[in-house]
Parts: C-alpha cells; sequence; structure tokens
C-alpha cells in the first residue's frame, strides 16, 4: 500500500538510497507540519550527532521532560542479549507504556536478594501520525548494560521505577533468572530462525524454544514487520505498534534467553535515521564489537563455548533491495575478513557460525543474492566457515557443503560434513512465523521421510544491475515449506560436533546434518 500523496514517487524511490529517502521524508513532515506530533523532535524523529568520519550519526531521542506516577505502569518486553563477552556481560532491555521516573533494574545471585539497583537508560522513539494511516506514536526504551558477571553463574534481575520495585509485593512475580556463558562448557545448544513477525505461528515458535531452553537464539532478521514492504522507502506503510506487539509476543522467552538479532530488509526504517537504523539502535542492546555500533547495530560477534558466531548487516551488500547497498564502504567486509581469521586462530574455537538476512544459496521467492556471494563466499571458504545461516526466504531449505559456489560434498538427511575439506553448508531458517513462500513451480519439497531429491533445480541469483540472472543448481539438498526453527547442538572435547536439526514448533524433525571436525 502507497501512502497517498505522502511517500515518495515510485519513479524516484527506485533511484534513491536510504539516507535520500530519509532527507525526502523528513522535508516532506517538515512542509506538512500537520502531521507531525507535539512530541517530535524539531527538524527530525531521532536527535543525531556527528561520527568521527564527519557523517551524522542517528541517536535516539531523549525521553520527554514530563513524567507520570508510575505505580500503575508495568515495564513489558524484555529481552536479553549478551555483550561482547556472553561470560561476563549480559544486556537487559525493556520498554515502558509512558515516560516514568528513574527506571533501573535489580539483579543478585537469589530471586529474594536483588541487591544491585542499577539506574537504565532511555532512548525514545516519535513517530508522527500519517492523516488516515496511523496514529502518532511515542515509545520508550530502557537499558541497563550488566558487567563483570561471573561465568556460568546463574543470576536473577528484575525491572522497574519509581512506584514499581520488582523486589516487593505485588511485583516478585516479574523476577527472572537468566544465566551466563560458562568458561568450558561441553555441550550446549542454541536455536535459530528468521523472518518471525507478529501472530499465532510466529508465538508458536517461541513456545517450542521456550521448551527447549536454549543457551542463546540467534535471528536472521526480518523481525517484526513494522515496516510492510521492506524496501526502505519512505513510502512504505509504517506501523510503531508493531514493535509493542512484538515484544509482548517474544517476552516469555527473550526474558530468560539472549535474543540475538541482526538486520533484515524490513528493519530498515525510513522514519528515524539516514540509514535507516533508528529503530534498531533504540530498542536493542548488542555487543558493540562490530564495525560501528551506532551505524551498523546488526554487526557484531561473540564467542559461547567452542563456537564463535559473526552477526552480518546484508542489507550493505544486497543487489536485491538496494535502498542500503554500500552504507559502509567496504568496512563491514574488512571487519568480516579480520574477524574471522581472529576466530580461526582462536585456541578452543571449533566452529565459526555466521547468519545474517539475505540469502547466499536459495530457490525459494527471493532466490540467492548475487552481492552476498560476491562480497563474503570467499571469505568463507578461505576461512572454513562451518555453518550459514540466513533468512529472507519464508522456508527451510539446506545445502550440500559448498566450496567457492560449487558442491565439495553431497549431505544427505542425516549425514555429516568436515568444512576444512568438504566446505560449508548454508541454512535458510526463514519459518520464524511469517506467511510461507513456495519453492519454483514443479520441484517438489524434500524433506525427512518425504525425501524427493533432484539432480537439478532451475532458479536465478540477483545481478549487480538488480536483475535476475537464472541459474540451474545442483546444490539444493533439503526443502520444507512449512513453519521451523533451527536448533543446534555444539560438542566439544576430542571429537568436536555441531548436531543441526529443523525442528517444527510441534517437535517433528524435518532435517538434521552433522558437521565434524576432522571427521
Amino acid at each position: 500500500m502507497e501512502i497517498p500523496d505522502f511517500g515518495v514517487p515510485p519513479e524516484l524511490a527506485r533511484r534513491m538510497s536510504m539516507a535520500e529517502r530519509y532527507e525526502y521524508l523528513r522535508d516532506r513532515l517538515t512542509r506538512r507540519r500537520a502531521l507531525v506530533t507535539a512530541g517530535a523532535v524539531a527538524g527530525g524523529l531521532l536527535t543525531g550527532c556527528s561520527g568521527g568520519s564527519g557523517t551524522r550519526v542517528a541517536r535516539p531521542a531523549p525521553p520527554a521532560s514530563v513524567t507520570v506516577s508510575g505505580a500503575g505502569l508495568a515495564p513489558f518486553g524484555r529481552h536479553l542479549a549478551f555483550g561482547a563477552d556472553p561470560m561476563r556481560q549480559m544486556r537487559v532491555s525493556w520498554q515502558v507504556p509512558l515516560p516514568v521516573r528513574r527506571p533501573y533494574l535489580r539483579v543478585g545471585v537469589r530471586p529474594d536478594e536483588l541487591s544491585r539497583r542499577i539506574p537504565a537508560e532511555v532512548r525514545a522513539l516519535r513517530t508522527p501520525a500519517l492523516q488516515g494511516a496511523r496514529p502518532a506514536v511515542e515509545q520508550y526504551y530502557c537499558h541497563v548494560a550488566l558487567d563483570g558477571l561471573r561465568p556460568g553463574t546463574t543470576y536473577y534481575y528484575g525491572v522497574g521505577h519509581d512506584g514499581f520495585d520488582p523486589a516487593a509485593a505485588p511485583h516478585r512475580a516479574t523476577v527472572t533468572p537468566f544465566r551466563t556463558a560458562p568458561a568450558a562448557p561441553e555441550r550446549f545448544v542454541f536455536t535459530a530462525f528468521g523472518d518471525q513477525g507478529v501472530g499465532p505461528d510466529a508465538a508458536g515458535n517461541n513456545g517450542a524454544l521456550l521448551r527447549r531452553a536454549p543457551a542463546f537464539h540467534l535471528h536472521a532478521g526480518d523481525i517484526c514487520y513494522a515496516d510492510d514492504k521492506g524496501q526502505g522507502k519512505a513510502s512504505d506503510l509504517y506501523d510503531a505498534r508493531q514493535w509493542d506487539r512484538f515484544l509482548r509476543q517474544t517476552e516469555p522467552v527473550a526474558r530468560s534467553v539472549p535474543w540475538m538479532v541482526t538486520t533484515g530488509n524490513h528493519d530498515m526504517e525510513a522514519w528515524y535515521s539516514p540509514d535507516g537504523y533508528g529503530g534498531q539502535l533504540a530498542r536493542f542492546a548488542l555487543p558493540d564489537n562490530g564495525v560501528d555500533p551506532r551505524t551498523a547495530p546488526g554487526v557484531y560477534a561473540f564467542r559461547y563455548g567452542n563456537v564463535g558466531v559473526v552477526a552480518l548487516d546484508a542489507n550493505d551488500v544486497s543487489y536485491e533491495i538496494r535502498a542500503n547497498l554500500g552504507v559502509t564502504g567496504g568496512r563491514q567486509t574488512r571487519w568480516l575478513a579480520r574477524t574471522l581469521a581472529k576466530l580461526r586462530a582462536a585456541d578452543g574455537i571449533d566452529f565459526v557460525v555466521v547468519f545474517f538476512h539475505h540469502c547466499a544459496y536459495s530457490t525459494s521467492t527471493h532466490a540467492s543474492d548475487g552481492g552476498v556471494r560476491a562480497a563474503w563466499e570467499p571469505l568463507f571458504t578461505e576461512h572454513r566457515v562451518d555453518l550459514v545461516i540466513n533468512g529472507h526466504n519464508h522456508v527451510y531449505e539446506r545445502t550440500d557443503a559448498l566450496r567457492g559456489g560449487e558442491v565439495g560434498r553431497a549431505v544427505p538427511i542425516g549425514g555429516s560434513t568436515d568444512p576444512a575439506r568438504d566446505g560449508t553448508v548454508y541454512v535458510t531458517a526463514g519459518g520464524g512465523g511469517r506467511e510461507l513462500y513456495g519453492f519454483p513451480a514443479g520441484v517438489p519439497e524434500s524433506y525427512a521421510g518425504h525425501p524427493a531429491d533432484r539432480e537439478s533445480v532451475d532458479s536465478f541469483r540477483w545481478n549487480r544491475s538488480g536483475h535476475r540472472t537464472a541459474e540451474t543448481v545442483t546444490w539444493s539438498r533439503v526443502r520444507y515449506r512449512g513453519f521451523s526453527y533451527l536448533a543446534v547442538e555444539a560438542e566439544a572435547g576430542a571429537a568436536p560436533t555441531l548436531r543441526v536439526s529443523a525442528l517444527t514448533p510441534a517437535g517433528e524433525r524435518v532435517d538434521h546434518f552433522e558437521v565434524r571436525r576432522g571427521g
């Protein structure tokens, strides 16, 4: 749906970058003052500051100066994330429905002794009204960085503000545990999916994750779909209230399981900053060891046990959706090369897992992104990345082991592979809860209990000019059109192994394989 007489004209939008669309939108808002609420920031929707490069860096706006009594205002939408060191750092985030006085977090090693009280940082977002499309929305996100924690320790926390104390009745029931990463876990499980949104299927996947009790969850982007079209355009219909719904839906699992997100195309929100990432900056507190946490919040790395995890922002290299193509000026790819080299050289790291949104290899609706392949596949091959997890296509699809785009080893359901010898397995885990896609006409699904191997599949990839190039592929091993999530069991020791399973919310296994080092 285009916003009449307000959004960027389609013929103009096709030629504009994300930053140009933001400036266009801001100019239209300035001239149509009737659409801007009294709470909006003059001259823009977020405050800003200059980064070291001289470019304008979006920063969340300060909270409103007028606050209300907090006695009847319950925090909601709690979600955790690791810092750069999961053994010693945890980030706790939540939302309050209105400005409150002195929001804070209480934390301790026992639920009845929350001795530490830490003030929260508040990041506010103000989204103006659009006539006939949406009301004005103000949102207030609170964040606390916990550092100096003990490895492998269970902590308890509660969040509150003046008038709402989680350590006092009747709010003690809101106190929740989390656990830091052990120094050297012998075995642990993490989960992953992308393309979640809000609804019963998305909530069903959350429930499945909660029953699985993973050490952490990887969200491969397209988080809540507040932006309807995902083109990074100011003309996209945008409903900020979808984030309230999403965070309420996700809270039962994300309040105790670190929810590690990256940035999808639907997460570029032109309302808040020139690069579209102001909303993500306000809502999430993620590791700050990537390219620049102010301008690329979905880019970071962390280590949990014998697994190194790298999050990337594929909007930077996508040939298909070009609103932020080249937004980091190549810095992300250079950072990726350095990070993969460090992880591969680190003692005790057996496996490297990379996750991002756009697909390097898929045959479903969006197919494969040639920009991702051109920028990053040579690095994945050089540094022997073990597993790449994508979203974007709302299906489950898995490749054989690939080296330089060619099949290095067929990996059937139940099979195994050694990336040092065979190459990297790519998984599309886009069945997080949004409406499902399909596969090319005449191409059957092929999954556990229903195999339908084919020698080749006709598909396409996006090329540098933003058009489709047909290709016939031999790497599409497993295809499943249904809601699902990925569960990965990592085992250390003499024979380190990743046991990868694709599961439906009901627990049915549709794929499984093993990644072994030296096997």
